[in-house]
């Protein structure tokens, strides 16, 4: 017998939530559960310990991108899916930052949702959008970073040692080197704080 994949719903307004609860009850492989805020999310996390959430990123007690920071800190297998009617690069580029694995908008059709849902078991580190090409392509145009790069860039600010982010990238420290001289070059820097400050002033994080 399979086990379940247990997908927790973070979302605020009832209906809504209990809208993507019923589409995604449907998939006999799910187990879903539901919080209304972020405290109630903790609480269910530490519960039922999810395989995936969805989150919305407006909460009556805090943002939800502070669920994904925190869920993505804990675990670097959880799949995690920011379903938003938010738009903007910046709230894109921040998820990305904060650790989500895929960015949907709520108008999203129920396959998109499923079909990145999927996606994000697998490679739950690999984030994905329908609007990530286009938002990062406007932020790296004149630097053409990568995807990859621009992931790892985001993650600098952490300063943590080659090694832990390699791993955190499920990468070898070889191929993070190779990806930072590339990223050095790309940014006209000489070291991990320059490109921090250049990340920072030019938008790119």
């Amino acid at each position: 017998m399979s086990t379940s994949i247990r997908v927790l719903v973070i979302d605020d307004h009832a209906i809504v939530r209990a809208g993507i609860c019923a589409a995604l009850e449907r998939r006999e492989d799910f187990s879903i559960f539901q919080a209304a805020s972020k405290s109630e999310a903790f609480a269910q996390m530490a519960k039922v310990n999810p395989d995936v959430i969805v989150v919305d990123i407006n909460l009556p007690d805090g943002s939800g991108l502070e669920i994904v920071s925190w869920a993505r800190s804990i675990s670097q297998t959880i799949a995690i899916i920011v379903l938003t009617l938010n738009e903007h690069d910046d709230f894109l580029l921040a998820s990305m930052k904060a650790g989500a694995s895929s960015y949907l908008n709520k108008s999203a059709p129920l396959l998109e949702i499923l079909a990145a849902i999927d996606h994000s078991l697998v490679a739950p580190l690999s984030f994905s959008s329908r609007e990530t090409v286009k938002t990062v392509e406007r932020k790296r145009d004149k630097f053409d970073l990568s995807q990859r790069e621009l992931q790892i860039l985001t993650q600098l600010h952490k300063a943590a040692p080659v090694a832990e982010l390699a791993s955190s990238l499920f990468i070898t420290e070889a191929t993070l080197k190779t990806h930072l001289s590339s990223i050095y070059r790309k940014l006209d820097v000489h070291s991990r704080l320059q490109a921090i400050e250049k990340a920072r002033v030019t938008g790119l994080t």
